[in-house]
């Protein structure tokens, strides 16, 4: 399985172990978005940082459309189906996203990939709050399937 991760609160007055869990996760701007894989040592990371992030569990259209429009090389350039095939024993998005899906392979691990994602502001509607949980209302911590939907709000 594996989880996509967005920053929603910005760094004002976040305690220094909390600020250090969020640069290791490479989390350092609101709106920026990674893809983990479930581990054990990620899900602690992502309970410490509950407070300040939204995650869940992506489904394989969704990171297919997240990594051909939001995906960057190092210069600023799109992800192409060529640069995939030239860089790894990939065929295309294609294939990675369903590797990545079933835990195959790391996205950080493809040769000059950036290993983020910066989306925009959701829109119709933006976030739900930024100060509650998601089970209440808000748009913080576990999303579950539901990470899909904002996604294709902010690609």
């Amino acid at each position: 399985m594996t989880f996509a991760v967005i920053r929603v609160r910005g760094t004002l007055r976040v305690k220094p172990g909390i600020k250090e869990t969020l640069k290791l996760l490479r989390l350092n701007q609101v709106n920026h978005c990674v893809i983990i894989p479930e581990s054990v040592e990620y899900k602690g990371m992502l309970q410490k940082t509950k407070d300040y992030i939204t995650w869940g569990e992506i489904d394989e259209g969704s990171l297919k459309n997240l990594i051909s429009s939001r995906g960057m090389v190092i210069g600023n350039k799109p992800i192409t189906d060529e640069y995939i095939k030239s860089r790894s024993t990939f065929k295309g998005v294609d294939e990675l996203a369903v590797s990545l899906i079933k835990d195959e392979t790391n996205y950080k691990d493809i040769d000059g990939v950036k290993p983020l994602f910066r989306l925009s502001p959701p829109v119709k509607g933006g976030y739900e709050g930024i100060k509650r949980h998601f089970t209440i209302g808000g748009a913080l911590g576990y999303r579950g399937q539901a990470i899909n939907d904002l996604l294709a709000r902010m690609i």
